[in-house]
C-alpha cells in the first residue's frame, strides 16, 4: 500500500551524478536555491513546502514509485527500462541522450547482425529484451553495469546502451545499427500525488517557474527603435510570442519596438530588420518568460 504525503510538503528528490548540477542551475535561475546542510545528502531549498534529498538516479525512480518521495527529476531511459508508472511533470530537454543499438562493423552484414544467435550486452535488460522480440532476433542478454562498449568483439555481438555524441562507441569500432529511442532529464511525479490539493498548487507552481527558465533559454528579446513609413515592413518581419510591443517616442513619427524571439532566429533576422529600416537594435537575454 503506497503512503503518499497527505500534507502540504512535498518530498522532492534530486539525482546525483551528472544531472545533479544542470538541476542545480536550473533551478538557480528559477530563483530557487539549494542550502547544503552538514548531510549534503538532505540539502533545503530557498522555498517553503519541499523536503529535498539526493539520491542515486535509479532509486529516484524507485522511492516515486513507492511513494516515498512525491516528486523527482530522472531520465525516461530508466523510467521507460523500469516499467514505472509515473506521472511526466517537465521535458526539460536536459542531458540528452539517444539508446542505441551497435555492433562491431566487422561482423555486419549490410549494417545487419548475422544471421545466428547473438549476445546482446547492456544495462537496459528490460528495453533490450522487447527489441529483440521487435527485431525478431535470436539472442541472449548479457546484464552490464558499465563500460557496456568494451564488450564486443570477445563477449558480446551487440551492445544496446546510451549516447550522447556517438564518439566512444566509435572509438571501440561499434556502428550503430538502431536507434531504439531518446532520452532526456524529466521531473516526474507518483500519480497519487496529484490528489492532493495544497501538494498539486505547489507542484504546479515549481512546474511553472522551471519551464518559464527553460523557455527563455530559447528566447532573446530585442528592441528595436523604427520610423513611421517603415513600421509595417519591420513588424512584418518580426517574430513574437503573440504580438510585438510598440510605443511611440517623444517624436512621433519613430516607434520603440520590443519582441521576445528565438535566439536561433538572430542571426538571419537582424540584417534583414536593418534593411527593413530598424534603428538602435539591442538584443537581451531574459531570464524568465512566463506566458
Amino acid at each position: 500500500m503506497q503512503q503518499i504525503n497527505t500534507d502540504a510538503i512535498v518530498q522532492f528528490a534530486l539525482p546525483k551524478g551528472r544531472m545533479f548540477d544542470q538541476i542545480v542551475r536550473l533551478l538557480s535561475d528559477a530563483g530557487i536555491h539549494i542550502r547544503k546542510t552538514e548531510r549534503d545528502y538532505r540539502p533545503s531549498l530557498s522555498i517553503e513546502g519541499f523536503s529535498t534529498k539526493i539520491l542515486k538516479p535509479r532509486n529516484v525512480i524507485s522511492m516515486l514509485a513507492v511513494g516515498a518521495r512525491d516528486i523527482g527529476f530522472a531520465g525516461n531511459d530508466w523510467v521507460s527500462e523500469t516499467g514505472t508508472e509515473l506521472v511526466e511533470l517537465l521535458d526539460t530537454k536536459l542531458n540528452p541522450v539517444k539508446l542505441v543499438a551497435a555492433a562491431p562493423r566487422e561482423i555486419l552484414h549490410d549494417g545487419q547482425l548475422p544471421e545466428r544467435k547473438i549476445v546482446v550486452a547492456t544495462e537496459y535488460p528490460a528495453i533490450a529484451g522487447r527489441w529483440i522480440a521487435a527485431q525478431n532476433i535470436d539472442a541472449s542478454i548479457l546484464t552490464t553495469f558499465g563500460a557496456t562498449e568494451v564488450f564486443p568483439p570477445e563477449d558480446a555481438d551487440c551492445i544496446i546502451d546510451n549516447t550522447a555524441t556517438g564518439s566512444t562507441l566509435r572509438a571501440n569500432n561499434l556502428q550503430i545499427i538502431d536507434e531504439i529511442m531518446q532520452s532526456s532529464t524529466r521531473l516526474y511525479a507518483n500519480p497519487r500525488v496529484m490528489e492532493n490539493r495544497d501538494t498539486r498548487e505547489k507542484v504546479d507552481a515549481l512546474v511553472m517557474l522551471l519551464q518559464s527558465v527553460l523557455e527563455a533559454r530559447k528566447r532573446s528579446m530585442i528592441d528595436l527603435n523604427v520610423a513611421k513609413e517603415n513600421l509595417e515592413a519591420v513588424l512584418q518581419l518580426l517574430p513574437c510570442m503573440r504580438e510585438p510591443t510598440v510605443s511611440p517616442l517623444k517624436n512621433q513619427q519613430w516607434f520603440a519596438v520590443r519582441s521576445a524571439v528565438k535566439r536561433t532566429e538572430l542571426v538571419q533576422l537582424i540584417p534583414k530588420l536593418k534593411s527593413a529600416g530598424a534603428r538602435d537594435i539591442v538584443t537581451s537575454n531574459p531570464d524568465q518568460i512566463i506566458p
